[in-house]
């Protein structure tokens, strides 16, 4: 298993599975689900409508996951979860852990093997990065060392160099060398 990080383009990722921070309606948004919805062209909003319309009909849970195609980007899959937002009063460590964990699941279920993910609830939900990148480099590090997950390669796709150098010290400090494990 290897854990990567970069600086760039979620939408631009060659992996099998990119996962998107989508809002709960699945119906696209703003930030990395918006990109990926404009990217992905129709076909991934087709699928979102299409998952509302049975087993999703009151949207995605905060800390769930649930896949749909690709549609024109490169990767094969897109796997969708909802993030937390920040919270100073409530400890909502558990769910962005979830859906590391939960997206991982999916992912293997798909026969995955690599996947790419953003900065998960960082953006409009004000999840401090510091915090974040610690939560997700745990849970995905957890989930591939317990054998029951596929995924060979994890790529976090972090925008602009202040995230990425947040993420490459929480790296560190978990003693993930270099940019693989």
């Amino acid at each position: 298993m290897r854990i990567e990080l970069v600086e760039g383009d979620i939408t631009e990722q060659q992996v099998d599975v990119v996962v998107n921070a989508a809002n709960s309606s699945l119906l696209g948004g703003g930030g990395v689900d918006g990109a990926i919805h404009r990217r992905g062209g129709p076909e991934i909003l087709t699928e979102c409508r299409a998952l509302r319309a049975g087993h999703y009909g009151k949207g995605l849970k905060t800390g769930e996951a649930v896949a749909t195609t690709a549609g024109r980007l490169p990767a094969r899959w897109v796997v969708h979860t909802v993030g937390p937002v920040w919270s100073g009063d409530e400890d909502r460590s558990a769910l962005l852990a979830a859906c590391h964990r939960n997206c991982l699941h999916v992912a293997a279920d798909l026969g995955a093997h690599t996947v790419a993910f953003p900065a998960i609830s960082t953006g409009i939900y004000r999840w401090p990065v510091e915090s974040a990148a610690e939560i997700a480099l745990e849970a995905v590090l957890s989930t591939l060392s317990t054998g029951s997950c596929s995924v060979e390669l994890v790529r976090f796709v972090l925008f602009g160099t202040a995230a990425y150098d947040v993420f490459r010290e929480q790296a560190d400090a978990l003693g993930v060398g270099g940019d693989s494990v």
